[in-house]
């Protein structure tokens, strides 16, 4: 085989043998493909498609150039993935929540993507908390607390690494094969027997419409499910921040008042056990969703996801206190600013992704490869749609470095929100289901 006649097919397109993508994938990871070659491949599949058998092939392909690890464990390896969005900090409640419901998770995470959050960012905004962990200590964790939140390690699906990086500078991100393979090679290398996906749409999401959304969903989906892992997807809403606030610890923050009841957030309990009741269904450990979300619900509100997630912290290097001390172990913004709104009305709806760009122009997210973020800014308080709020009432409040960064986020935010007479409707959480 050889890089020229498989890009030649998929240009003119005809779906490649899996054998030929499966080799195509190790080519990626080897370097015996070029640069070039790689990028006219991922513009042929943006322009021409793979279809559903290429699509899992090419994943497969992508999964196995690297380290696939095998488990043996008392219970379901299971996991879930978010397609991003604002205020999405359900990771971080799901992972111990599943985990005190006698799942075993390791959950492969990534860091913000554009406007868009990411779980590894948040985490560590905890002191301490380290998030690349060795193979032996993820596995002990796993026995021990049952649930790891780690960045994938450079032997996970290296063909996924290169690609991914020539996909951001050839204008072929939002080839729907290419995210599918991307997102499904890591997770699925993780050695997962049952995956749910949570993928977002909105204003505050990569999928804008609902018709975007449900295209991706299916094709992780089918493709997951192809490779050989049980799989459903939640397709949720984003039209608005799914939490209160955005930004790293202040995310991490509301993340500790649902898992310790001091304020619980709606949203986020009852997405949390949306996604919960799918995956333990999928996993065997519910006997359908409806007993999956019950059994989330119990650990949520019993405190055994709070005891999984401080100890989660704790073998991560984190405060072992965590749960009990939070406030004093998070860090604060030296500048919070009230975001006054202009006029009296009710919220029609919210710039997601306006949102998040202000909280990575105020340090919460990288503008360019390697920069350093600020755990402590972002927005919070973020009133929602709906809401009847009067000329000088806070939108939300800014936690900003800075008195400029503040005063540039305050304009960007007041543009954001649009206002109307008349009170909308409110968008339902969970938007459909693809099994």
């Amino acid at each position: 085989m050889e890089a020229r006649s498989i890009i030649a097919q998929v240009r003119d397109g005809r779906v490649p043998s899996s054998d030929a993508l499966k080799w195509f994938a190790t080519g990626l990871a080897t370097g015996g493909v070029s640069d070039a070659q790689a990028g006219a491949f991922a513009m042929a599949v943006l322009l021409k498609g793979l279809g559903e058998a290429g699509r899992v092939a090419l994943t497969t392909g992508m999964r196995d150039s690297g380290r696939v690890l095998e488990w043996d464990l008392p219970g379901p390896v299971i996991d879930k993935h978010s397609t991003g969005g604002i205020g999405d900090c359900i990771s971080l409640l799901l992972a111990p929540a599943l985990a005190a419901c006698g799942a075993y998770v390791p959950m492969i995470s990534g860091r913000g993507l554009g406007h868009t959050g990411g779980t590894l960012d948040k985490l560590e905004a905890i002191p301490g908390f380290r998030t690349g962990l060795p193979e032996d200590q993820l596995r002990r964790q796993m026995k021990d607390v049952r649930c790891a939140i780690v960045s994938a390690s450079a032997e996970i699906a290296p063909a996924d690494r290169r690609l991914y990086a020539i996909r951001d500078v050839t204008g072929t991100v939002e080839s729907i094969d290419l995210i599918t393979a991307s997102i499904l090679s890591k997770k699925l290398a993780a050695g997962l027997e049952a995956l749910v996906l949570d993928v977002k749409c909105g204003s505050g999401a990569f999928m804008k419409t609902l018709e975007d959304a449900e295209a991706l969903a299916r094709a992780l989906v089918f493709t997951a499910q192809g490779a050989g892992c049980m799989t459903s997807a939640l397709i949720t809403d984003m039209s608005q921040p799914l939490a209160t606030a955005a930004g790293n610890a202040l995310e991490v923050s509301e993340v500790m008042e649902t898992l310790t009841g001091t304020s619980v957030n709606a949203a986020l309990w009852d997405l949390t056990m949306a996604l919960g009741g799918e995956a333990l269904a999928l996993g065997g450990i519910a006997d359908d969703v409806l007993d999956g979300e019950a059994r989330i619900s119990q650990a949520l509100e019993s405190g055994a996801a709070a005891d999984a997630f401080g100890r989660m912290i704790a073998a991560q290097g984190g405060p072992a206190d965590f749960v009990d001390r939070w406030p004093d172990r998070l860090p604060a913004a030296t500048v919070i600013r009230e975001v006054p709104c202009p006029r009296q009305g009710f919220i029609q709806s919210i710039d997601g992704e306006a949102l998040g760009l202000a909280v990575v122009r105020l340090g919460g997210g990288r503008q360019r490869e390697g920069d350093k973020i600020n755990p402590s800014v972002g927005l919070s308080d973020l009133a929602g749609i709906g809401e009847d709020i009067g000329p000088g009432d806070p939108l939300c409040m800014v936690h900003a470095a800075t008195e400029a960064q503040a005063e540039e986020a305050i304009r960007t935010i007041q543009a954001a929100y649009v206002l109307g007479d008349a009170a909308p409707d409110d968008p339902p959480l969970v938007l459909k289901r693809i099994a």
